[in-house]
């Protein structure tokens, strides 16, 4: 009888072993590494710096492209405005965030990035552009602050195990710069901070997303 039992519960092992690798492989359909994962942050960074790049090898001032709050014209910083930043320093400090956290996006949320993208740089750049004081606001700093926003909430909205240690994450690294979406230094467009900010939380809110399910397997007990 016992040695009965113990093929049982052999059986039950492997069996639940298969089970965990069959759960893992259906994540990796949702959670997987593509090309997109590279491309887009890498795409984001070399624009940004191409385009400082330019300013100085041709001795020109973009900043004419960034948004001005509440006139007609200054709604083109709308598109343009994520790309052009005022200093080396200004570029350094948004480079490395930008690109952690675009290949975040598209690793996790790969199936919903681009309209988070998109979507998310039109209600930030029209946050800024009405509330915006009268002065060009430039910066994928606005960017950075609707991704870090989008992958916090989103993460404890879907209650994912995975994408909620990301919010975690998200967090730890990044939840420093929650103190600039407030008017707490000159210089600093607070007001794009928070257009992302908002426009990552409303995003999280309303996008759906597919996720694999958590499978819970218990193994049933079996006197020996």
């Amino acid at each position: 009888m016992n040695v009965i039992n113990n093929d049982y519960l052999a059986v039950e092992i492997q069996l639940a072993n298969l089970l965990l690798i069959l759960q893992y492989m259906s994540e990796n359909t949702y959670f997987k590494f593509t090309n997109s994962v590279i491309i887009a942050p890498l795409l984001a960074v070399i624009t940004i710096w191409t385009v400082f790049w330019v300013e100085l090898r041709f001795k020109i001032n973009l900043n004419d492209y960034g948004i001005y709050p509440q006139r007609v014209p200054g709604l083109k910083g709308i598109i343009f405005s994520p790309f052009i930043h005022g200093s080396l320093e200004h570029l350094y400090n948004n480079t490395i965030p930008l690109a952690i956290l675009t290949a975040s996006l598209f690793y996790f949320y790969r199936s919903i990035a681009l309209r988070v993208l998109l979507i998310g740089i039109l209600i930030s750049g029209l946050f800024t552009w009405a509330m915006g004081r009268p002065s060009y606001h430039i910066g994928a700093s606005g960017v950075i602050y609707l991704l870090a926003s989008f992958i916090f909430f989103k993460g404890i909205f879907t209650k994912h195990y995975r994408l909620v240690a990301l919010s975690l994450i998200v967090v730890f690294i990044y939840g420093s710069m929650l103190w600039y979406i407030f008017p707490v230094e000159d210089g600093i467009s607070w007001e794009g901070h928070l257009g992302g900010f908002l426009g990552g939380l409303l995003l999280a809110f309303t996008l759906k997303t597919e996720l694999p399910p958590v499978k819970k397997i218990r193994l049933g007990e079996r006197g020996l």
